[in-house]
């Protein structure tokens, strides 16, 4: 899929791992916009409650390659070694086809990578903690990752938090309902300009 082919708005989210993201993500998806999320692709296993197609598309990794062989992303990214994530352009199309504005919940450089591609179409959102400590105590009252995991995501963090100016609005989701609200407004705007 070409940037041209694309008619409608996108909005993309993008964020360190435990930064809220996928939260903002579930609370737009509930105030009424004409939004439907775009189910990212990943060769990664689900974590408990996680489900296929609802959350992600879970694919082995030889498929996810097979895929990339095939150009049938958008965009995807080595997140980790071995760990791809991607949105597939069937998922667009089908999105596009029932007349909503698709929303990404993806890596930052996933994120980046789409803007690039989507360009003006596409309003970039960076979510971010004020720091790192806040950062690491919500991945620890996750529950769901060693604590090896931990480290490696925290050290990321640092990294993709570099990447922010890269993206068309940064939101601080140190107050939820901020956040939200924020977060509303600048999607409502940009759907409606």
């Amino acid at each position: 899929m070409t940037p041209q082919k694309i008619k409608n708005h996108c909005i993309i989210f993008s964020a360190p791992s435990g930064s809220g993201k996928t939260t903002l993500v579930h609370h737009m998806m509930k105030k009424g916009l004409p939004l439907s999320f775009s189910i990212s692709a990943t060769s990664r296993r689900p974590r408990i409650n996680e489900k296929h197609g609802d959350d992600y598309y879970f694919i082995e990794e030889s498929e996810f390659k097979e895929k990339i062989k095939r150009d049938e992303f958008v965009e995807y990214e080595e997140v980790y070694t071995g760990v791809y994530y991607g949105t597939l352009k069937s998922e667009l199309d089908r999105i596009f086809s029932l007349g909503k504005v698709p929303v990404f919940d993806v890596d930052v450089l996933g994120g980046v990578q789409l803007k690039k591609i989507l360009g003006d179409m596409a309003l970039s959102i960076f979510v971010q903690v004020s720091n790192i400590e806040e950062l690491e105590k919500r991945l620890k009252n996750r529950a769901s990752d060693s604590e090896e995991s931990i480290r490696k995501r925290l050290d990321k963090a640092a990294y993709e938090m570099t990447f922010a100016s890269q993206f068309d609005l940064v939101i601080i989701n140190d107050k939820l309902e901020k956040a939200i609200h924020d977060t509303y407004l600048a999607i409502n705007t940009f759907i409606h300009e």
